[in-house]
């Protein structure tokens, strides 16, 4: 059986990392932060942020409700109170739709 090299998963991200993932701003992940309780990074001895796995998937789901599906704070809020394991599907499932569209996207570019 071939050996087959796995993704290499960091155990913490900077917060510049956080907001190169999600396409938004720094500041607007530190207003997150502020916004949503369950969002408590860590800081290293500098003082810098820095987010674990979990903190990250979060951020995800967040920006999932509030930028992809039209969701104000509060209703974004109310939401992971809630079903969250229906929000990580959907939120799964829009990914990977994503992710197909991209490359259907760049099968089409090199066929032209």
């Amino acid at each position: 059986m071939p050996y087959k090299d796995k993704p290499i998963e960091k155990l913490y991200y900077s917060i510049g990392e956080v907001a190169e993932i999600l396409g938004e701003s720094t500041s607007l992940i530190r207003f997150w932060e502020t916004e949503f309780d369950d969002i408590k990074p860590s800081k290293n001895s500098r003082g810098n942020r820095v987010y674990k796995k979990e903190d990250l998937e979060l951020l995800k789901t967040i920006h999932y409700l509030v930028k992809q599906k039209g969701y104000t704070l509060s209703g974004a809020q109310d939401k992971l109170k809630g079903n969250t394991e229906e929000v990580s599907k959907n939120k799964e499932i829009y990914h990977k739709l994503k992710d197909i569209k991209k490359l259907l996207l760049e099968l089409k570019h090199r066929l032209d």
